[in-house]
């Protein structure tokens, strides 16, 4: 489990939950979730991406949490969710059913929710959106700073002609095991150089830090692998409800031709919104531009009101 580290003041520091829950995937993985805001307001689910935890949303948080039901989830290995104990828990599947436990755990049955996932969230929802349960509670979606499908070959982190070289190299890096340590004013340029536009604040750039640097080098590592091995194109088709996608035009990790491949392949997208100059970390770098569109995706097309007020799941300790 990953220390648990990020700012303790100031927009980017996480506001406490008004309850925490503890959802059981399908392998029997326990995960962390939180809800904040009214119990009958209406629902938005978070998931956050690769090393990062709750704590990255939490600019979207405080604006949403007044009038929305806010559900947030450490991704299994992310914050205070265990990592995996079998290699099959490095998974697109194993996304796909954690998040299908959260919704169970946290949405009543036939309850609409917006759902949003930045990066590995924003895949977590391409994998999970053929199933029952997704389709069942998703009224629409928002991908942030993503992409379905050759994730290391399309990087723009190395400065060097596209190639085998380039994709070689940059999978030796994302996939390296060694640890990050703690973080200092090295670490934070070159975490700003590779995830984050050249405007971001020091604010901005500590907030990242602190969060990528507490995920643990074995859970960095093992989600690598499948990173570098993602094909969810087929997934991307069946995300068949409203979706919106959102992504920094200098982001070089999932860089902005991602973000136009999947804004062309949805079958009902509802708008690509490029953010000049802004990185890979769109919610933290520009998150009232990512709070708004969660808002109209709410008010267009998600119910206001929930069937019971009663929150499910298990309470954690």
């Amino acid at each position: 489990m990953s220390r648990l580290m990020h700012v303790a003041s100031g927009p980017y520091a996480p506001p406490a939950p008004a309850r925490e829950l503890t959802a059981v995937s399908a392998d029997g993985a326990r995960l962390h979730v939180e809800t904040h805001g009214p119990d009958d307001a209406p629902a938005v689910v978070l998931a956050h991406g690769w090393t990062c935890s709750t704590a990255f949303w939490a600019a979207q948080i405080r604006s949403l949490a007044a009038d929305h039901r806010v559900i947030i989830y450490d991704q299994r290995g992310h914050g205070r969710s265990p990592a995996a104990v079998t290699p099959d828990g490095y998974s697109t599947r194993a996304l796909a059913d954690d998040l299908e436990a959260v919704l169970a755990a946290t949405l009543e049955p036939g309850e609409k929710a917006v759902l949003a996932g930045h990066s590995m969230g924003g895949m977590t929802m391409m994998a999970a959106a053929g199933r029952e349960a997704f389709q069942e509670h998703a009224a629409a979606v928002l991908l942030c700073s993503t992409g379905s499908s050759r994730l290391v070959a399309e990087s723009l982190v190395l400065p060097m002609r596209a190639g085998a070289l380039r994709t070689r190299i940059t999978r030796s890096i994302l996939g390296a095991r060694v640890p990050l340590g703690p973080v200092t004013t090295a670490g934070k340029r070159i975490l700003r150089y590779a995830t984050m536009g050249p405007a971001s604040s020091p604010e901005m750039v500590e907030a990242c830090a602190r969060i990528v640097h507490a995920c643990p080098t074995p859970v960095r590592h093992g989600w690598s692998h499948v990173l570098n091995a993602l094909d969810l194109d087929a997934g991307l088709r069946q995300l068949t409800m409203p979706t919106a996608v959102i992504a920094g035009t200098a982001d070089r990790l999932t860089p902005v031709v991602h973000a136009r491949t999947i804004a062309a392949a949805l079958p009902d997208c509802v708008g690509l919104t490029e953010l000049a100059g802004l990185g890979h970390m769109t919610p933290v770098e520009a998150p009232e531009a990512v709070t708004g569109r969660i808002r109209e995706l709410v008010a267009t097309y998600a119910q206001t009101s929930r069937p019971d007020a009663e929150v499910k799941g298990t309470a954690s300790s």
